[in-house]
């Protein structure tokens, strides 16, 4: 038992920090089914005319016909005409990767062919027709040092069942004879050729295209967004899975998150190409880096104050309100200083997106020497829906303010009744504060996507600790 204690003790060590070490994406990016089919048919595309410029070598050799003797022959200047890839699928395959499955290709080649026989010579054309071609093609993919997505063949097979070829000239029949042998051979160079284009397309095509995904996106001045993969890509039996870090960051000092991503379980839905899924952790690490950086601030002065409102912010205005104003600073301008004395949290659950945030507004009076003199510390908290659309392939956002309540924190100017200032809390949170942050909001947030592509058809759906956004998706050749 002695001996057994110290390598259970170990085991339940190495557990614990491996389960401590796990990393949670804070945004995570499914690519359905439909979503795989999509990319194949351009994929596939793409192979296709790659392979209808394969340059194939020259074929020459001897052999013994009865009868005849020994022929040289010589096959030159091969050109394919054409190669169609009509019926194409691409599964992905449970911990390994993506399988795309190529059959009843075809392709049609012509040439020159070249024949000494003792010392007869002859030369004419040929037809070369391949059928039922297929080609079978395993993709790994992975992620590199920086976080962005990679892909590479994990092997590839292709098997030509049918080629029929004609020669045409005075010893054409000479050729008909041993035809087979040539096909055979014709077979075999083909079928490697086409392997070798397979591997080079997914080199200079594919990997170079997933490189363009963004690892990080800059947002303004203050922050930026952290979307490098946090593991490679993970194949399901219906999607693929990529789990990105999905988190806002300071760009002038990064520094760590004091909380944890939370697990997202997405639903089994695969109405759209592809869905991303917005972790509470996302938007509140958004929250956490405009605080710290001291950008939740907002100097309201009189100039700032809709005309249409009929209100000025100076001592007259709040005198009504709290009467000492009048005498104490006559007649002076004020501003109103609103900052958030926390990051603001915002909660994502079924039924909908919703923060509680608290603002302290510090009054002051100006002073006909400019500086400012403390009047009052209001504490506002508000109950705030929010929520969340994309636009122009951006996470847009708006605000919706319940209900403010007020108390007093702190007063300069004695005694007074909070509530009474309730109504010019509302004008100006509702006129200006609010306005102000749904512009901003407005503006949105890049999702995480490579060159050329469009979202459409977005639906969103609200979860316990996410958002799921789920779109279709267009891809936009180049002009």
């Amino acid at each position: 038992m002695g001996a057994r204690s110290p390598a259970l003790a170990c085991t339940v060590l190495a557990t614990c920090l491996a389960l401590a070490g796990a990393v949670h994406p804070g945004f995570e990016v499914r690519i359905t089914q439909a979503g795989l089919d999509y990319a194949r048919q351009y994929g596939v595309a793409v192979l296709e005319k790659k392979l209808s410029q394969l340059r194939l070598p020259d074929i020459s050799g001897d052999f013994r016909v009865r009868h005849v003797g020994k022929v040289h022959y010589e096959i030159s200047s091969l050109n394919l005409r054409s190669f169609h890839l009509p019926n194409s699928q691409i599964s992905p395959i449970p911990n390994v990767g993506l399988q795309v499955s190529i059959s009843s290709a075809f392709a049609k080649v012509d040439g020159n062919w070249r024949v000494k026989v003792h010392f007869i010579r002859d030369h004419g054309s040929f037809d070369l027709k391949v059928e039922n071609l297929s080609i079978r093609i395993g993709l790994k993919l992975g992620s590199d040092a920086s976080g962005k997505p990679t892909a590479d063949t994990s092997d590839c097979s292709t098997h030509i069942s049918d080629v029929r070829i004609h020669f045409s000239g005075k010893l054409g029949w000479l050729y008909n004879l041993f035809h087979s042998a040539i096909e055979s051979r014709f077979r075999r160079i083909l079928e490697s050729k086409v392997c070798e284009n397979v591997v080079s397309s997914v080199h200079s095509e594919l990997q170079p295209y997933l490189q363009t995904l963004p690892v990080t996106a800059k947002i303004d001045a203050v922050a930026g967004i952290d979307y490098s993969l946090v593991a490679p890509p993970a194949a399901t039996a219906q999607s693929l899975d990529a789990g990105l870090k999905g988190e806002f960051f300071s760009v002038a000092h990064r520094s760590a998150v004091p909380f944890p991503p939370p697990p997202l379980a997405f639903p089994p839905d695969h109405a759209r190409m592809v869905y991303f899924g917005a972790s509470s952790y996302f938007f509140n690490t958004a929250g956490l880096t405009y605080h710290a950086a001291g950008a939740l601030v907002l100097e309201l002065t009189d100039s700032m104050i809709p005309k249409g409102l009929g209100f000025h912010l100076n001592t007259s205005a709040f005198s009504a309100f709290v009467p000492q104003l009048e005498k104490m600073y006559p007649d002076m301008l004020m501003k109103l200083r609103l900052s958030a004395p926390a990051a603001p949290f915002l909660s994502i659950d079924p039924a909908g997106l919703s923060l509680r945030p608290v603002v302290d507004i510090q009054a002051y009076a100006i002073l006909p020497s400019s500086s400012l003199a403390p009047l009052f510390l209001l504490n506002l908290t508000a109950n705030v829906s929010a929520s969340i659309d994309v636009k122009s392939s951006r996470i847009v956002g708006n605000l919706t303010v319940g209900r403010l309540r007020l108390s007093l924190k702190h007063s300069d100017v004695g005694p007074f009744q909070v509530q009474t200032l309730q109504s010019i809390m509302n004008i100006l949170a509702s006129s200006i504060l609010l306005p102000r942050l749904n512009a901003r909001l407005g503006q949105g947030f890049p999702l995480p996507l490579p060159d050329r592509i469009q979202l459409s058809n977005v639906v969103v759906q609200s979860h316990q600790n996410f958002l799921l956004l789920g779109a279709d998706v267009h891809y936009e050749r180049r002009g």
